[in-house]
């Protein structure tokens, strides 16, 4: 009989409903019922796509033995953290602290009043390599409950009292300039790794944030080395595993240092924010292959995790069936030389093998190899390698294909819509900008409530039950940015102001600083508050971005003055940490350069007007500005008083509250803004 979860909408929350663990939604019923009980809640976070997330429901959530003891002696909370970030982010802070290390599933022992007291990531069934078996941890946390509940009851006051009593090192007054950019330069050149490129060793994650900070390092200051760093860590990871050879697209990490083989699940938010970083590869050096890899990543985007709505889903899972029933990390993605050959015959299975680093022995597991570029083969037939990829993807289409998370999330879809619209209007694929417009319009149809207060997520069409956070009104206002600039339709840098203007009243604190939750949500028992990258934007750094664009749009003080309170935190960060605030110094990158404010006005369909917004798009000047569209057109104030040069169409840029004079020549235009 299904549990509680049967009328969620979250995909991962849906995947235990028929536990025989008597699961609840987080919700103030549930910390009632183990009120009433006078039981400890287990809290369980994950997500849909989580490896171990599936391994420990299959080993666990699922037995019955296991779900009897769950339900007699605690209240079973599930939680996705995906649609709760905030949740996730108060207790992961606690594990962390606790044990020094944190991931995901997580397991949290709490008192009926939220105080967690037990903690832990993933447990067995049986003990393993130095851990409890799950079941010797139910017991030991159900007897300190029974028989030492004044320890219980200390310990958890004490972890509350830690963790409300920690501040931030926020860097105060003054935003980040040139020695800070420059310390945060040097920290990421001694990080980096000169034999296989990106940062660090294994696990190895694409540092998506980081590059675009040494992207617009470069556009602003010319540093060879910045951009070095970038293209090379960008070639390593388009001819790696990591990224899918066949169908495009990024996996999310790699176990290895050389990005050979990746943890194989695909998130919408990785690609949404690398297909836009090879886009500006590509801008910045006309690179092919940053070109293919954009194109490719947003084709893929469109293909595999557009939703009916005409939003994006999360995510494809890393298992699917092997063939015979048993669900297997990356059966969907990798080969043997058998496999070439039943798809291709011998011939062109040898070539493939050659061609993708196809070994007898394999890179992977059971002698399959992850497909990859392992050298530069030299000339191909490009015909030949294009029909090899088409029969080697129908033969993968053939393959029972990985489960799909179907939620919408309104921050990863901001980021889609960026990424989306800029690739279109680069490449000249008005398709893509079609696709970010639905998008956009699915967010304000569904996701924007009453006073554009934003919902997290949906599914189907239908609004999930959690209120955004800060990166969800952050992410879109800066997805519905790019697409006003791109489309010329103002309406979408009015929909990006009524979000910003509830940044302003909602998620602002003394000093400057940002909370990730509104003022008015519910209260947990400590108020998140990260100014550091994750896997996207911290919301505090993209908060930033998004005020500091919509400012330079609109001439507004308070968006501007907030967007430089952000980055007070980027001036005490970027220097001792480059690695976690790469959006932070992106940000910083485009007000140390204006940012530039760039209207372009003309007829309406008028060649040099289209002609000018063309360059102006292809600057890359750091978060430079764009407005489009006719003389003195309402929808824009930066069009305001910006009339035609000599009945003919011209562009108008300024920075720091100074002009160049109009330009009617897209190549001036061009060198004006550092092409």
């Amino acid at each position: 009989m299904p549990n509680r979860l049967a009328h969620e909408t979250s995909p991962y929350l849906l995947q235990h409903a028929d536990n025989p663990v008597d699961w609840w939604p987080w919700s103030a019923e549930a910390f009632e019922e183990a009120r009433r009980r006078d039981v400890p809640v287990l809290l369980s976070v994950g997500y849909s796509s989580c490896h171990w997330c599936h391994v420990m429901a299959h080993e666990s959530f699922e037995d019955d033995a296991t779900a009897v003891r769950i339900n007699e002696r605690f209240v079973a909370v599930k939680v996705d953290r995906e649609e709760r970030p905030d949740v996730d982010a108060v207790y992961m802070e606690a594990v962390q602290a606790a044990t020094g290390h944190g991931g995901w599933p997580m397991t949290v022992f709490l008192t009926p009043d939220a105080e967690p007291f037990y903690f832990g990531t993933y447990f067995p069934p049986e003990p393993r390599h130095g851990m409890p078996s799950f079941g010797d941890v139910l017991d030991g946390v159900s007897r300190a409950w029974t028989e030492r509940r004044d320890e219980v009851g200390e310990v958890a006051g004490t972890i509350v009292k830690d963790l409300s009593s920690r501040s931030l090192a926020y860097g105060g007054d003054g935003v980040p300039g040139e020695p800070e950019l420059a310390q945060a330069l040097l920290g990421l050149t001694r990080d980096y790794d000169a034999r296989s490129a990106g940062f660090g060793g294994a696990p190895k994650f694409p540092p998506s944030m980081v590059l675009e900070f040494l992207l617009r390092h470069h556009a602003r200051t010319g540093a060879e080395g910045a951009l070095q760093m970038a293209a090379d860590t960008c070639a390593a990871m388009a001819r790696g595993g990591i990224y899918d050879q066949l169908g495009g697209g990024f996996a999310r990490y790699s176990v290895d240092r050389d990005w050979i083989v990746p943890h194989f699940e695909k998130m919408l938010y990785d690609n949404a924010l690398l297909c836009r970083v090879y886009a500006h590869l590509w801008r910045a050096t006309g690179d092919d292959l940053a070109r293919r890899v954009a194109l490719e990543t947003a084709d893929f985007m469109v293909r595999e995790l557009r939703t009916a709505e005409g939003g994006f889903a999360s995510a494809l899972d890393a298992d699917s069936d092997d063939g015979t029933g048993r669900h297997v990390e990356g059966a969907y993605y990798v080969w043997t030389p058998a496999q070439l050959a039943e798809a291709l015959g011998e011939e062109d299975a040898r070539f493939a093998a050659r061609y993708f680093g196809v070994t007898e022995e394999g890179t992977f597991e059971e002698g399959a190899s992850v497909l990859r570029l392992p050298q530069d083969a030299g000339p191909v037939d490009a015909d030949r390698l294009a029909s090899v990829r088409e029969r080697l993807l129908a033969a993968r289409a053939r393959r029972p294909r990985p489960g799909r998370d179907d939620k919408v999330v309104a921050a990863w879809n901001g980021l889609a819509i960026a990424a989306l619209a800029e690739t279109g209007a680069l490449f000249d694929r008005p398709d893509l900008v079609e696709r970010a417009t639905e998008a956009a319009d699915l967010l304000v149809r569904v996701h924007m409530g009453e006073g554009a207060r934003l919902s997290r997520t949906s599914k189907d069409g239908r609004t999930g039950a959690n209120a955004g956070v800060l990166e969800d009104y952050a992410d879109v206002a800066e997805g519905f940015l790019t697409l006003a600039g791109i489309t010329g339709e103002g309406v979408w840098l009015e929909f990006a102001g009524f979000l910003l203007d509830i940044v302003l009243d909602q998620f602002v604190a003394e000093g400057g600083a940002l909370y990730d939750t509104a003022h008015d949500a519910e209260p947990l028992i400590r108020r998140p508050q990260d100014p550091t990258d994750n896997a996207t934007p911290s919301g505090w750094t993209a908060a930033a971005g998004a005020l500091l664009s919509y400012a330079a749009h609109t001439g507004s003080e308070a968006h501007r003055a907030a967007a430089e309170g952000a980055l007070g935190v980027v001036r005490a960060l970027g220097p001792r940490a480059p690695r976690f605030i790469g959006w932070g110094l992106a940000t910083a990158e485009s007000l140390l350069d204006g940012p530039r404010e760039i209207a372009v006005v003309g007829p309406a369909g008028d060649g040099l007007a289209r002609a000018l917004h063309r360059a102006a798009l292809l600057a890359p000047a750091p978060g430079a500005v764009v407005a489009f569209g006719t003389p003195d057109g309402e929808e824009f104030p930066l069009l305001r008083d910006r009339p035609l040069v000599n009945g003919g169409a011209a562009a108008y840029v300024c920075r720091h509250f100074t002009c160049d004079a109009p330009t009617t020549d897209p190549d001036e235009l061009a060198r004006q803004l550092g092409r």
